[in-house]
């Protein structure tokens, strides 16, 4: 699963990292933990939460933290809990998860928490339709990037933060409200994740340019089926 190819290229991008500022390496680790892709399904929920308040009228305030907490501990801290397991029981080198080896398990396990929010968001009549298509978006990226795992470690970062970006442009196209500020906003961000990753991960930008792909084409085949 690592060929010598890989190794290399991880070599020459760990060189690469070691020369740039270090006030660049911190913002681009900063920009890898916070958008991390586990955190994605949490911050797109609160997005929701802001720009859709009329879909959640209901439920009350509480209930709705309450939802948001639920999103956050289904698809944030259980996968990452299960990460931090696979690395204690030494089944995998590290949580960071460098091989497209110690991948396959947390592709398995996400894409069960995805499936089930996917799940339950089809019989939910008090939030946004939008969970549905954007739900069932991940999950179909979490099992195309676990095939894809199998040629190449692709980027779960860029499938993250354009699966987020594409939902947020697929939400301005289905509901009447105005997206002039967080559409900019999440194409900036989308730039500097990526950028970000070139600085401080072993990706090609072949990996980055294919996790791009995916994060976008599954969203919107989702949307395209939901809708």
């Amino acid at each position: 699963y690592t060929s010598r190819k890989t190794k290399k290229r991880m070599v020459a991008n760990s060189t690469m990292e070691k020369s740039q500022p270090k006030i660049v390496k911190y913002i681009a680790h900063l920009l890898s933990y916070v958008f991390h892709p586990l955190f994605i399904p949490t911050y797109f929920f609160l997005y929701l939460m802001q720009v859709l308040p009329f879909e959640f009228v209901g439920i009350t305030d509480w209930q709705l933290k309450m939802r948001l907490f639920s999103v956050a501990w289904l698809t944030a801290f259980f996968p990452a809990f299960a990460v931090f397991l696979l690395w204690r029981l030494k089944l995998s080198d590290s949580i960071f998860l460098r091989t497209q080896k110690e991948r396959i398990i947390p592709y398995v396990i996400t894409m069960f928490f995805y499936w089930w929010m996917y799940y339950l968001s089809r019989n939910f009549t008090d939030q946004p339709i939008a969970l549905k298509f954007f739900y069932l978006g991940i999950f179909v990226a979490s099992a195309i990037g676990m095939t894809v795992n199998n040629f190449m470690k692709v980027s779960l970062h860029a499938m993250g933060i354009a699966g987020l970006t594409t939902a947020i442009v697929l939400v301005s196209i289905f509901y009447p409200v105005s997206n002039a500020t967080w559409v900019p906003l999440a194409i900036m961000l989308t730039a500097l994740v990526i950028s970000a990753r070139l600085v401080v991960s072993d990706h090609s930008k072949k990996e980055l340019i294919v996790g791009l792909f995916i994060g976008v084409f599954t969203q919107l085949a989702a949307y395209l089926w939901v809708i």
